[in-house]
């Protein structure tokens, strides 16, 4: 039997933290609440939730200031919801490490799919890659750990990643030498197609170039091929675990 997923909701409004609370625990999952990012913090010292759903406009550090504090040191999974709509609050969430957003209103039954749906990307990894099961793949002097979803510098310092990011370094460090596609991308990382205005991929490359160093006007390892795509460019090793 798989054990319960634990959500954190973080909304200042009681109402919909109470609604999404018992509509979470009515399907199976164990909810806590928080009204605001004091409150998110203590929680998380408390206990470790699977994944939190993030009000943008919160009282104090709202919901991106309070994911990139949180990216700065874990990989938790994060859903963002804003009540507004426009496209750039969308990609500034991305920019900050949420692994998805949804707009307010919304329904619970697409809250409820879209946590499935990262909370199964995320227990997904690490997957096997090839015969034996990888635990590290090395590339450019840097160290990607399946195990412990963080990257490492050079000099062994750990830089961690959103769990998007995680995911899509993983598909370039598995198709080296390879130009992707945004299509492909999405599809190997998220299991869906791209729309004409989805700049979720070039988001999160951007801000895998920039954890790796790269100067974005002439990157090295991770390039872009005018009207094709990006390439992960050099070898990468692997190392099987135990």
């Amino acid at each position: 039997m798989e054990p319960i997923s634990t959500i954190l909701i973080v909304d200042d409004d009681r109402d919909i933290r109470s609604l999404l609370a018992d509509y979470l625990e009515g399907n199976g999952y164990r909810a806590q609440c928080a009204a605001d990012g004091a409150a998110m913090w203590r929680q998380l010292d408390e206990a470790r939730p699977d994944l939190i759903v993030l009000d943008l406009n919160l009282p104090g550090d709202d919901g991106l200031t309070l994911c990139r504090k949180l990216r700065a040191t874990s990989s938790l999974p994060v859903i963002m919801l804003t009540a507004r709509s426009e496209p750039l609050d969308r990609i500034l969430g991305l920019e900050m490490g949420a692994d998805d957003y949804l707009p307010k209103p919304f329904e619970p039954r697409e809250l409820l799919a879209r946590i499935r749906s990262v909370l199964r990307r995320s227990h997904a990894m690490p997957s096997n890659t090839g015969s034996d099961k990888v635990q590290r793949m090395r590339f450019s002097g840097w160290t990607l750990d399946l195990t412990a979803r963080h990257l490492l510098n050079p000099d062994g310092i750990v830089i961690m990643l959103s769990g998007a990011e995680f995911r899509l370094l993983k598909v370039f460090l598995e198709h080296p030498n390879r130009v992707l596609n945004r299509d492909q991308l999405l599809n190997l990382t998220q299991g869906r197609d791209a729309d004409p205005f989805d700049r979720s991929i070039d988001i999160q490359i951007s801000r895998l170039r920039q954890k790796l160093g790269e100067d974005a006007r002439v990157p090295q390892i991770i390039k872009t091929v005018r009207n094709g795509g990006y390439v992960l460019a050099g070898a990468v090793a692997v190392e099987p675990g135990p």
